[in-house]
């Protein structure tokens, strides 16, 4: 009978210590989906919540609730945990990443753009980064994929696919490869011919580093760390802009890689031997194979307004730090407007003009510095706005649903308002543009 009565007090511990655990598990997962409810409806509220690029699409019949997406992505906020499975938060501040795609045990997310409402035009490539006109590939951010170690790896995979393909010898007056864009994508490919044997050269429009060298001074512009052809593992976590365009070059001087710098090309055309590109030099080069490296942004957006061709409009800010006492109009409400307004606040007088009632598309971190700057009295934000009109002294600035214009003095005006997708030369070169809804980037 003791022993019975000592068996029973066991099992009644077990069971007691075991319902403890359960109750603290399911007590700790509901205070975490109602952290996450919330989350989500101010995300909702702020405009927040429906992905505006590449994002995690997550199966939550896969889903086992292990939180390793969570944990593994480098931004704040963009995935959560919600009745035991993981969810997307502020879907359109993802930049993309792609970390929660390889950091999930059971593969239960794939990584889409656009959605079942807004589509996102798209090129057509396959698989081995191909479009449908044989011989010529994409890589980078124009198929979709942005971040710089997607496209040095989409660079590095393309031309291995070209390889695996078979490439013709190149002719005297051919080369085996010629690659458009010396942003990351288009670096990496070139050091991937390199190696492999292959002629190479890149034709850049404006300066090694596409994108990234746009960017202001010190910007960070790596959350990862990425594999560089003939180079090897970068195993930093962040770079400043200036620091990666370092890298990059000793990589190209050291491998003796060809780049024609400020370089436009107008047209692709396809030839019994390959291809011939034309520049807007006058230039025709010949390849085997063409690899477009270039942004989606393609050229940048203009207001098109009156005074738009003045000297003191420009669409990128290098040199943050040599603007001093100077009235400035940035115009725009993405991170790189925002980035650009922040750099010159503190010596200069800053107002930002943004189309819309609210910032819904910026980092976190920059989301907390403007919202600093504009309590300092740094930077005057002024929401509802398009500038009409510039003016050598000033600038015109129209209201929503007002009838009175703003007119401020100015001496500069940074535009960015993003870039347009170079369909018409994509059309030209004979690539299929489609608008994708929802479409399946990466799936294991």
């Amino acid at each position: 009978m003791e022993l019975i009565l000592e068996q029973f007090l066991v099992y009644l511990i077990v069971a007691l210590f075991v319902g403890l655990i359960l109750w603290w598990y399911l007590r700790s997962q509901k205070l975490k989906t109602k952290r996450v409810d919330v989350k989500i409806q101010m995300a909702k509220e702020a405009g927040l919540h429906e992905p505006l690029s590449l994002h995690p699409v997550i199966n939550p019949d896969m889903c086992i609730g292990s939180g390793a997406c969570v944990v593994a992505c480098p931004e704040k906020d963009i995935l959560g945990m919600r009745g035991g499975k993981a969810t997307l938060i502020n879907a359109s501040r993802c930049i993309g990443h792609g970390a929660c795609f390889h950091a999930c045990p059971v593969e239960a997310i794939t990584l889409q753009i656009g959605t079942a409402k807004r589509g996102v035009d798209l090129p057509h490539v396959n698989h081995d980064f191909e479009t449908n006109v044989p011989g010529m590939y994409i890589a980078g951010e124009l198929g979709g994929m942005g971040l710089i170690k997607n496209s040095v790896e989409q660079g590095k995979q393309a031309v291995e696919n070209m390889i695996r393909s078979g490439i013709e010898p190149a002719q005297d007056d051919q080369m085996d490869i010629i690659i458009i864009g010396a942003g990351p994508a288009g670096i990496a490919a070139s050091l991937e011919s390199k190696k492999n044997g292959l002629s190479s050269i890149i034709l850049e429009q404006f300066t090694l580093g596409g994108t990234v060298y746009n960017f202001p001074r010190a910007k960070i512009v790596m959350t990862s760390p990425m594999v560089l052809p003939l180079y090897g593992k970068i195993n930093k976590y962040e770079m400043t802009k200036e620091e990666l365009l370092s890298l990059w070059q000793k990589v190209i001087s050291q491998n003796d890689i060809r780049i024609k710098e400020n370089t436009k090309v107008e047209a692709i055309h396809c030839s019994d031997e390959g291809f011939l590109v034309d520049t807007k030099a006058g230039i025709t080069y010949k390849a085997r194979r063409v690899l477009l490296a270039i942004g989606r942004r393609g050229t940048p957006r203009k207001l098109n307004v009156p005074g738009e061709n003045l000297g003191k409009v420009a669409y990128r800010m290098l040199e943050p730090e040599r603007l001093k006492n100077k009235k400035i109009l940035v115009v725009g409400g993405g991170d790189s407007a925002i980035e650009a307004a922040l750099a010159i606040k503190d010596h200069n007088e800053v107002h930002l003009s943004y189309r819309k009632d609210k910032f819904n598309r910026i980092k976190p971190k920059n989301a907390d510095k403007i919202k600093e700057a504009i309590d300092d009295g740094k930077i005057t934000i002024l929401y509802n706005t398009n500038v009409t009109q510039i003016e050598p002294e000033r600038v015109v600035i129209a209201q929503k649903d007002q009838e009175n214009d703003i007119v401020l003095p100015n001496d500069l005006v940074y535009i960015f308002a993003g870039g347009e997708l170079p369909t018409d030369f994509l059309k030209k070169a004979g690539i299929k543009i489609t608008k994708r809804f929802g479409y399946t980037m990466m799936k294991h």
